[in-house]
C-alpha cells in the first residue's frame, strides 16, 4: 500500500510541472466497474493545465470506486469459492518513466488478464486481507472532491496483486534477518538460578530446647531430633515465605556446630548416618548449566556470579558435616559404607555451583574426604582427571577448575619420590593441555602451582613442560602471553642447572619474539626477566649460545621500539651481556654489523635484478594473442 500510496503522491506531483510532452497515445491497463481489466488509450497531453487535472481526478476516482467494489466482491465469495490452478502465479509490472513527459497512466499497474481467472477474486497465491475497515460508501468521495490528501487518510487494503515491487534497499533489508549472526554476538540467554531445591510441603517448625537445657543422656536423641527438623527444605526464592521456621532451623545448625566442635566423646557412628542424610537433602541438587562462556570473546569479566538464596542454610551445613570430619572421635572406616563413589560424584557435580562461597566449602569437603577416606583417593584423582579432560576437549564451561587444581595441587605435594609412571601421565595429558583453553586466566595461579609441584618433584620433567607450554604459547593474546611468561619466571625458582641447558634454545627463541613484541607489557615483562638473580645467573652460563639468539631483538627493541620505556630497559639488558663478557659481545656487534651489510647488499642486487626485468618487458611489444 505505501508504494502505491508513494506512487499517487508522485502523479500529483507532476501536474505543476508542464513541459514538453511526446504526441501520440499509449496503451494503459485499469479495472472497471464491472471488475474487468480493460485496455484504453491514453490521453493526449497538451499544455492546457485543466485538461491534465480533469483527467488525473477522473482516473483517481474510476480507481478508488474499482478498488472499493472489487474488496467488497471479495469478501462475499472467499468463504464459498476456493481457487484453482494454484501453480500459476500472476505477473505485475509497474512501468516506471524516466522522462518528464511520462503520462499519469504509467504510475498503474498493467496486469496480464490472461493469467486472473475471476476479477472477483484473489489469486490463489496471495493471502487475503485482514483490514476489513474500508468503507463502503463510495458517495462520500465524489469524483471532483477527492484530493490526494483524503485518498491517503482512507485505510486502504490494497490488492496483493497491486503490491509495487520492492526496490532495491527493501530487498536488501529484506533479507536481513537470515543473516547468520556469529556465535559470539548472539544475544546471551536469560540467567537462570544456580540450582533447584525440592521444597519440602510441610515447613512448619517448633523450637527444641538447646542442649544446656536438656540431661546429658537425653542430648544425642535431642540432636537427632534437630536433624530431622534440618531435612526441611525451604524456598528461599520468596523471601517473605516460613521466616520463623527458617530461623528455628538455622540456629538448629548452628547449636549441632558448636555442640560438635566443644565436646569430646560423641558417638559419632551413630550419628554420622543421620549427619550424611541430612547433608544430601540439604546440599544435593540439580546444578544448572554454567551460562558464562569462558570460550566466547564477547564474555564479560565483570559480570557478577549467581549467589546462592538458600546460602544462610547451606553454610551452616556443610559446617556441620566438615566439624563431624575434623572430630578426633571420627572413624572413616565405619563410614565407608556411607561416604562412597557414588557420594563423591554428586558432591564433585556441585562444584559448578556459580556461587563461590560454596565452591570454597567444597574444596574444604574434599580435602577432608581426601585425607580421611584412603579407600576412595585413586578415584578421587581418576574422577577429577575425568572433569578436566571434558573442560578441554568437550565443552569449555566448568566454575570450579580452579578449586579443584587447588585441591590437586595439595595432593601433587604428598606424591613420594619417585613419581609414579600414572602422575607423569597426568602431568602430560591433563596439565599442560589444560594451558590451551580460553579461560586459563581463571585458573592459571592454581594450574602453575601443580606445575612448579611437578618439576620440584622430578627435575627431569622440565623439558617436557617447557616443551608442552611453548607449544601452546599465544600467538595474538597479548593478556595470555603475560600468564605465561609469569609462570616461565616461576619455573625457573626450581628450575636445575642441567636441566636448563636441555630447554634454553628454544626457550629463548619464544623470548626474543616477545622481546620484539609492539605490546609494551610483553616486552616489558619478557626483559624483567633479568631483574631475577638466578635467572641471570643461568644465563651468564650459557651466554655463548644465548647471546646470538636474543641479541637481534635487544638490538631493535633499544632502537625502534615505540615505547622509550621498553628501550631503556633493552639498553639495561643489552648493559648486561657487556657485563658478562664484553669482548664477545663486541665481536657478535661486529658480526651483527656485517650480516646486515649483507642483507643490504642482497636487497639492492636483487631490485636492479627486478627493475632489469621490468625493463626487459617494457621493451618487448605485445604479442597477437595477449592483446
Amino acid at each position: 500500500m505505501k508504494g502505491l500510496r508513494s506512487k499517487f503522491v508522485k502523479a500529483l506531483s507532476l501536474k505543476d510541472e508542464q513541459g514538453s510532452h511526446k504526441n501520440g497515445h499509449s496503451k494503459s491497463h485499469y479495472i472497471s466497474k464491472n471488475g474487468s481489466y480493460v485496455e484504453t488509450d491514453d490521453v493526449k497531453h497538451t499544455d492546457t493545465h485543466h485538461s491534465s487535472k480533469h483527467e488525473l481526478k477522473k482516473l483517481k476516482s474510476h480507481f478508488l470506486k474499482d478498488t472499493l467494489k472489487h474488496k467488497r466482491n471479495h469478501h462475499a465469495n472467499s468463504n464459498n469459492e476456493k481457487h484453482e490452478n494454484s501453480d500459476k502465479k500472476i505477473h505485475t509490472t509497474v512501468l516506471a518513466s524516466g522522462h518528464e513527459d511520462s503520462d499519469y497512466s504509467t504510475f498503474l499497474p498493467v496486469i496480464e488478464t490472461s493469467k486472473v481467472k475471476d476479477a472477483n477474486h484473489f489469486p490463489p497465491n496471495y493471502p487475503e486481507p485482514k483490514n476489513d475497515s474500508v468503507s463502503s460508501n463510495i458517495d462520500e468521495f465524489p469524483n471532483d472532491s477527492i484530493s490526494s490528501a483524503s485518498f491517503l487518510s482512507v485505510p486502504q487494503s490494497t490488492p496483493p496483486y497491486l503490491v509495487s515491487q520492492p526496490t532495491p534497499l527493501n530487498k536488501f533489508l529484506a533479507g536481513a534477518e537470515n543473516v547468520d549472526i556469529p556465535h559470539s554476538l548472539r544475544p546471551v540467554p536469560r540467567r537462570e538460578h544456580s540450582s533447584q531445591f525440592q521444597v519440602s510441603e510441610k515447613r512448619t517448625l517448633v523450637r527444641l530446647p538447646s542442649f544446656d537445657d536438656v540431661h546429658t543422656s537425653e542430648r544425642e536423641e535431642l540432636f537427632i531430633k534437630k536433624l530431622e527438623q534440618c531435612n526441611i527444605i525451604f524456598d528461599f526464592n520468596d523471601p517473605s515465605s516460613d521466616l520463623a521456621s527458617k530461623e528455628i532451623k538455622r540456629e538448629a545448625l548452628l547449636q549441632m556446630i558448636d555442640y560438635v566442635s566443644e565436646n569430646r566423646g560423641i558417638s559419632s557412628a551413630s550419628l554420622f548416618p543421620y549427619v550424611v542424610n541430612t547433608f544430601s537433602l540439604n546440599v544435593f541438587r540439580p546444578i544448572s548449566p554454567a551460562l558464562n562462556d569462558y570460550s566466547s570473546d564477547m564474555f564479560a569479566l565483570d559480570d557478577e556470579p549467581f549467589l546462592e538464596p538458600a546460602w544462610p542454610h547451606l553454610e551452616e551445613v556443610y559446617l556441620l558435616f566438615i566439624k563431624f570430619l575434623e572430630s578426633p572421635d571420627f572413624r572413616a572406616s565405619k563410614a565407608k559404607s556411607l561416604v562412597d563413589r557414588r557420594f563423591f560424584n554428586r558432591l564433585l557435580a556441585l562444584f559448578d555451583t556459580e556461587d563461590p562461597r560454596e565452591r570454597e566449602l567444597l574444596k574444604t569437603t574434599l580435602h577432608r574426604i581426601y585425607g580421611k577416606f584412603l579407600n576412595l583417593r585413586s578415584y578421587i584423582r581418576k574422577s577429577m582427571n575425568n572433569v578436566f579432560l571434558q573442560f578441554i576437549y568437550e565443552r569449555e564451561k566448568f566454575h570450579g577448575i580452579a578449586e579443584l587444581l587447588e585441591i590437586l595441587g595439595s595432593i601433587i605435594n604428598g606424591f613420594a619420590v619417585p613419581l609414579k609412571e600414572e602422575h607423569k601421565i597426568f602431568l602430560s595429558k591433563v596439565l599442560i593441555p589444560l594451558h590451551q583453553t580460553k579461560s586459563v586466566f581463571l585458573y592459571h595461579p592454581q594450574l602453575t602451582y601443580c606445575i612448579v609441584q611437578f618439576i620440584d618433584k622430578d627435575p627431569s620433567l622440565t623439558k617436557a613442560v617447557l616443551t608442552g607450554i611453548l607449544k601452546y604459547w599465544p600467538r595474538i593474546n597479548s593478556f595470555k602471553e603475560l600468564l605465561f611468561l609469569n609462570e616461565i619466571e616461576d619455573i625457573f625458582e626450581v628450575l636445575e642447572p642441567s636441566e636448563f641447558v636441555n630447554i634454553m634454545s628454544p626457550l629463548f627463541q619464544q623470548l626474543a619474539r616477545s622481546i620484539s613484541s609492539m605490546h609494551f607489557q610483553v616486552a616489558e615483562r619478557a626483559l624483567c626477566l633479568w631483574s631475577n638473580e638466578y635467572f641471570t645467573s643461568l644465563v651468564s652460563q650459557n651466554v655463548v649460545t644465548l647471546l646470538p639468539i636474543i641479541y637481534p631483538s635487544l638490538y631493535k627493541t633499544a632502537n625502534e621500539h615505540w615505547n622509550s620505556t621498553i628501550q631503556a630497559i633493552a639498553c639495561n639488558v643489552l648493559q648486561i651481556f657487556v657485563d658478562m663478557d664484553a669482548d664477545f659481545f663486541n665481536g657478535l656487534v661486529e658480526d651483527y654489523k656485517q650480516a646486515i651489510i649483507k642483507q643490504e647488499e642482497v636487497m639492492i642486487i636483487r631490485k636492479q635484478q627486478w627493475c632489469q626485468i621490468e625493463a626487459l618487458a617494457a621493451e618487448n611489444k605485445p604479442t597477437d594473442y595477449l592483446r
